[in-house]
């Protein structure tokens, strides 16, 4: 199993961000080929009143490296990145994690 994680840190119009993800970007990332799920939401402290500095983060799902590097550059992936451009640029931090049982 393979995740996709998109880190997004705090834009300046935060309703206007968090609208366009709900509206606009979940459904666009929805689409990928090979999409296993998609979560979404908003980070809190655990245990103390840290602010890690994330606003939002996402995991996408696949069921292997090769499956999520496909659906990145896919026509649907292709499109989900032109809309991550525009409305994050300089707010998204994307890592990927083999996980391992």
């Amino acid at each position: 199993m393979v995740s996709v994680f998109a880190l997004y840190t705090k834009p300046e119009d935060e309703t206007a961000f968090l609208d366009h993800y709900a509206q606009v970007h979940a459904p666009l990332a929805r689409r990928l080929p090979g999409l296993l799920s998609l979560n979404w939401g908003q980070p809190g402290p655990l245990f103390q009143a840290d602010d890690s500095g994330w606003f939002l983060i996402a995991e996408m799902r696949f069921r292997d490296r090769q499956s999520a590097l496909a659906a990145l550059a896919s026509e649907a992936g292709r499109e989900a990145g032109k809309d991550l451009a525009r409305f994050a640029k300089g707010l998204v931090t994307m890592r990927m994690v083999e996980w391992h049982e």
